[in-house]
């Protein structure tokens, strides 16, 4: 039986969303058409800059201006796998950082096989629901598009073994979060049902890990911090929400107002 690791401490998370919100990193957000507003007000909430830059003449170029690079497969074509391609090679080249979000990876083989091509090229960071994770690692998983069958808990060893694979730092994220480099990991509990009911959460997440890997320090502890800034703005949204239609604008307000004490507070086991 995996062993839960410890609670990401809600202070070192209120460090990095206070220097994250000093820079105000560009997030070159290469992601699904369906997400792309609730992406960048996400983004904005939290004091980042978003940009949707996809047509592969201008892709590559961006992401050399970028902080960070976004790779979103959920609605790839053969056009966007090219652009995605060319910005991951500029951003690497410009030593910027870059996140990969295996969207329905393992339910759908040409985006599976895109997807193992291009983690060789040194992902910062993946994130992806527990599926997603274990497919992309090589373990059989159970899932359905971009819904997992599986917890977040199982796939944890595959989210490590995944680590070690790529030099990545990988989250799988689910009912509790688990932040994984290969070695240490974090868990971040919190959130609410309410953030798989409206569209766009896990996808706008993976954008605010791309973000957080573009600020110095330790990376496995950025990963774990922006997924603990979702968390706390979930739950407390859904505090106050009656259900998904009153979520996402209680959830946008709350990402744009936490503070110290919220992320200090909140959900623990």
């Amino acid at each position: 039986m995996t062993t839960r690791p410890s609670v990401f401490p809600g202070l070192t998370a209120a460090d990095a969303l206070q220097q994250l919100r000093q820079t105000s990193p560009l997030v070159h957000c290469m992601t699904n058409d369906v997400v792309q507003s609730i992406t960048a007000n996400v983004l904005l909430a939290l004091g980042a800059s978003p940009a949707m830059v996809i047509d592969p003449r201008e892709a590559a170029e961006f992401s050399t201006i970028a902080s960070a690079l976004l790779v979103n497969v959920g609605t790839l074509t053969e056009s966007r796998a090219e652009s995605m391609l060319a910005a991951i090679h500029a951003a690497n080249k410009a030593q910027k950082p870059w996140v990969l979000d295996p969207v329905a990876v393992g339910a759908i083989s040409w985006r599976s096989d895109f997807c193992q091509e291009i983690i060789r090229f040194t992902p910062a960071a993946i994130r992806g629901n527990a599926s997603e994770i274990m497919a992309l690692s090589g373990l059989a998983a159970s899932g359905r598009g971009v819904d997992s069958a599986d917890t977040s808990l199982a796939a944890l060893p595959a989210a490590r073994a995944l680590a070690r694979q790529t030099g990545a730092v990988v989250a799988v994220t689910g009912e509790i979060d688990y932040v994984s480099d290969g070695e240490k990991e974090w868990a971040i509990p919190g959130g609410n049902v309410l953030m798989t009911r409206v569209v766009g959460t896990g996808c706008a997440l993976s954008a605010v890990v791309a973000a957080f890997v573009s600020l110095p320090g330790d990376r496995l502890s950025n990963v774990a911090a922006a997924c603990r800034v979702m968390s706390c703005a979930g739950e407390l949204a859904s505090r106050e929400a009656k259900g998904p239609g009153t979520f996402t604008p209680a959830f946008i307000d709350h990402l744009y107002l936490l503070d110290a004490e919220k992320l200090n507070g909140g959900a623990q086991w």
